[in-house]
């Protein structure tokens, strides 16, 4: 097996797979990127035995394929030290041996046999759907951070996917906040619904770039993307998705509408001095003022400062956990938001005041903290 390519194209395409790869592996072949060279075409594959990434590429020159196993860190570390030129790999198919040339000099290391390494599964009965980067990518960016941490309960550490012939919904919570993001200009032949696991998700939000066209393979235990060059399976997470419908407050009769920057500034301001545990920042409202307040009473600290802002509904005084508030702020980006509450002991819906994209649809959710 031998070719020669970039060192600076093998760098980039490595560098796009090596996210899937663990600091500590049970099994020493997962430290390793698979190479794989038939009919001139270099195919590259990474794996967690959960995940795995694969990338094809041309090498300049080829002849004889094969496969080979080469030390992930290794091959990383070297290649990043390379100004742009072609390398030339040999790999001798007895003894997994490795010689990479380069202008500078010869460098040697040792392989593993590509037979050790896992196979990627087959999706078996999927179905497909054909969907554009950009909305895969938001769709990440606006939920991707409500989704929970918690070991004990696997469902809620990822998103929750809703697919049907009107609209696509992605869902995440982590029973504090919760995040529900939909799109009506992309739809499946099929109603279906799955969980997709946390790092996938964060690999995709990093290799997409855009306006790509998506294909999204699934079945009932596996999901795949392919765009580009890249192709990356997944394991779904099992298990059954909470009802986060009925905890959505229905009747909201209290409205707050304030510019989004001049809240989130407060906010972070003001949280500065609240109770390092609860993080929690006081919203008075009345008439046209809000009051943001915060205190810790260990330390005798305290803050306040005040908003004009727009307010429907009976003077309130709720509770919330600044480090949410801020997080969903954030992922907002309309220059209002709207604040929807009911009682001080009841969920805030909060919502962009306009929508730049008609198709789109946010709601986000966020728990109270009592007040004492």
């Amino acid at each position: 097996m031998n070719f020669i390519i970039s060192s600076s194209t093998l760098l980039k395409n490595l560098q796009r797979i090596s996210g899937v790869l663990n600091s500590s592996n049970s099994l020493p072949i997962l430290d390793n990127f698979l190479f794989e060279l038939e009919g001139g075409e270099l195919t590259i594959s990474a794996s967690d035995l959960e995940n795995t990434m694969k990338t094809s590429v041309k090498p300049d020159e080829s002849k004889e394929d094969g496969r080979v196993a080469i030390p992930a860190k290794l091959l990383l570390d070297t290649l990043k030290n390379f100004s742009d030129q072609p390398l030339a790999f040999q790999i001798d198919a007895s003894n997994f041996g490795i010689e990479i040339s380069s202008d500078y000099g010869k460098y040697k290391l040792v392989g593993q046999n590509a037979n050790d390494f896992p196979k990627s599964p087959e999706l078996e009965n999927s179905s497909n759907l054909n969907i554009n980067g950009e909305i895969i990518a938001t769709a990440i960016d606006k939920t991707l951070f409500a989704s929970g941490n918690d070991e004990l309960r696997p469902v809620m550490s990822g998103v929750f996917c809703q697919f049907s012939s009107e609209k696509l919904t992605f869902v995440a919570t982590d029973a504090h906040k919760l995040v529900r993001y939909g799109r009506t200009d992309a739809t499946a032949s099929k109603s279906t619904d799955f969980i997709l696991p946390k790092k996938p998700l964060n690999l995709l939000k990093q290799n997409l770039s855009g306006d790509e066209e998506v294909t999204l393979s699934y079945n009932e235990t596996t999901v795949r993307f392919s765009f580009g060059s890249i192709e990356l399976t997944s394991r779904l997470i099992d298990g059954k998705y909470p009802n986060y419908e009925a905890v959505i407050p229905l009747e909201n009769p209290n409205v707050l509408t304030v510019d989004r920057m001049s809240f989130l500034n407060s906010i972070k301001r003001v949280s500065i001095f609240s109770n390092k545990t609860t993080h929690q920042v006081k919203l008075k409202v009345a008439g046209s003022e809000l009051s943001i307040s915060a205190e810790d009473l260990d330390f005798s600290n305290e803050a306040k400062e005040r908003l004009t802002c727009n307010y429907a509904g009976d003077d309130m005084e709720i509770g919330f956990n600044s480090k949410f508030l801020l997080e969903m702020l954030n992922h907002i980006s309309t220059q209002e938001v709207i604040l929807e509450m009911s009682e001080p002991n009841k969920a805030g819906i909060l919502l962009p005041s306009s929508n730049d994209n008609e198709s789109e649809d946010i709601l986000m959710l966020v728990m109270p903290v009592m007040i004492r």
